[in-house]
């Protein structure tokens, strides 16, 4: 008698837990990869199904890698025009689309969990059948051999890159889905490729009132702009604080006069909301908060508002706890740091976030990872840092620096000058980069002179009209 059922397959679990199947494998590539080693295109029921599941296995085992639902669409819709299946092609398209609206996405922790039990369930029954007929034939070893390899499928961890074998994936292009920073010449391909892709930790670092807090604002508007949802953490600044700076940068009215401009706002961004993403806003006291009490937040808004972020902006880390307490800062910050890009590679979304640096940086034109206060540890976790700096000279004509720290995306080490505007939480670079080589060779005086000669030539270039710009309060 046999031990596994001839008619396995997900149908028990129904049709539309099926859909949510083959979505959570189109979604979370971690667990794709698990269910690689157990799932069968036969447990799926529907026809359209179980095709799109054996062109995404057949693109892994090729590539190592998974394709995107764009690429996987075109793959399908060129296959099945090319045979003539237009009822197929129909099925697979309209289901597709619907992974769009991801109208299930609170129900696939669960889905996973149960697909992956049972598949993980089908090959140990396997490997018990199996091990009946090599008990017959007296082939002892193969049946502990096949036990073990049954036990150990599924579980999240791969055999690496072979070098020689895996050659065709290191030159498929990774689909990053960046969200944008908006800045130009940040977003260029030789720095950080297009913005912040999945899983990355963004920070920017600076000594206090020099504008780390309007930075991650102008990243939130942006994002925001290209359609992106925003999730935005205070630990400083009242809700509402937050909220009227995000209302400056999309209305270009000053915070100062946004009070008193309620039907003016109003109507703006009822202009400009149907293209721009959605954004929430939640504080927390400082050095209160954990990366725990921002998961509870993140499961409860996706319940209750269902709303997903495709970034985290957290203001700002260093007064975060972490969850386990050390003698010193240092380690507890270090940690604290671990856990948001944990929660940026769990979430598969960026994370941006902004640290304090030392008292030395206030003298200083460019702010290099020795600033970075308390923990140097901060920045080895850190995938793109950037400092900003600006001397009582600079600030009375709302101008700064901008450091390219640390950046593992690409070129890193770069100087732009900006101007910023604190009144309405915008901070743009301007076209010239300073040479880094020149600027480190001069001195004190002479750096001065050199930084006056570029804002002279920038000044006179793009025709900026510094007495106009308007200096807000604080950071």
């Amino acid at each position: 008698m046999s031990v596994v059922d001839s008619d396995v397959s997900f149908k028990q679990f129904g049709v539309s837990f099926q859909k949510m199947i083959l979505q959570a494998l189109l979604s979370d590539f971690s667990w794709a990869q698990q269910m690689m080693e157990v799932v069968k295109s036969d447990y799926f029921e529907q026809k359209h199904l179980k095709y799109l599941f054996e062109i995404y296995s057949k693109y892994y085992t090729t590539y190592k890698t998974f394709p995107s639902i764009p690429l996987l669409a075109t793959m399908a819709r060129d296959d099945l025009r090319e045979g003539n299946d237009e009822v197929m092609c129909a099925q697979v398209v309209t289901y597709l689309s619907s992974i769009k609206a991801d109208s299930n996405a609170n129900d696939l922790p669960y889905v996973k969990d149960r697909a992956l039990n049972f598949c993980k369930n089908q090959a140990l029954k396997e490997a018990l059948e199996a091990a009946v007929d090599l008990t017959r034939e007296e082939r002892y070893e193969e049946i502990v051999g096949r036990i073990k390899q049954a036990i150990t499928v599924g579980t999240p961890n791969t055999t690496g890159h072979d070098f020689f074998e895996d050659i065709d994936a290191r030159f498929v292009k990774e689909d990053r889905s960046v969200v944008p920073t908006g800045i130009k010449q940040l977003d260029a391909r030789e720095i950080m490729n297009g913005g912040l892709g999945k899983g990355e930790l963004f920070c920017v670092m600076a000594p206090t009132s020099v504008g780390k807090s309007h930075m991650l604002v102008q990243l939130g508007a942006n994002a925001m702009r290209a359609g992106k949802n925003v999730l935005h953490y205070t630990f400083e600044l009242r809700e509402n604080k937050v909220a009227t700076r995000y209302d400056s940068n999309f209305t270009n009215i000053s915070a100062t006069d946004v009070p008193d401009e309620k039907e003016l706002v109003s109507k703006k961004l009822g202009e400009m909301r149907s293209s721009l993403g959605r954004l929430i806003i939640k504080e927390y006291p400082t050095n209160t908060a954990t990366i725990m009490t921002l998961k509870s937040h993140i499961e409860k808004i996706a319940i209750t508002k269902n709303f997903r972020p495709d970034i985290i902006i957290v203001d700002y880390a260093d007064i975060m706890r972490s969850t386990r307490q050390f003698d010193s800062l240092r380690h507890e910050l270090k940690l604290v740091y671990e856990e948001l890009r944990g929660l940026a590679m769990e979430m598969g979304i960026p994370v941006a976030t902004a640290s304090q640096t030392n008292r030395e940086s206030t003298e200083s034109d460019v702010g290099g990872l020795d600033k970075m206060s308390e923990s140097f540890g901060k920045a080895m976790v850190c995938d793109v840092i950037i400092s900003m700096s600006r001397k009582p000279m600079q600030k009375s004509k709302g101008l700064c620096n901008i450091f390219v720290a640390k950046n593992r995306l690409g070129k890193d080490g770069i100087l732009f000058p900006a101007k910023i505007d604190t009144a309405r939480s915008i901070i743009e670079i301007l076209d010239h980069e300073i040479d880094l080589e020149e600027y480190q060779k001069t001195n004190d005086n002479d750096m001065k002179q050199l930084l006056r000669k570029k804002w002279d030539e920038v000044s006179n270039e793009r025709a900026i009209e510094l007495t106009s710009v308007e200096i807000g309060r604080g950071e």
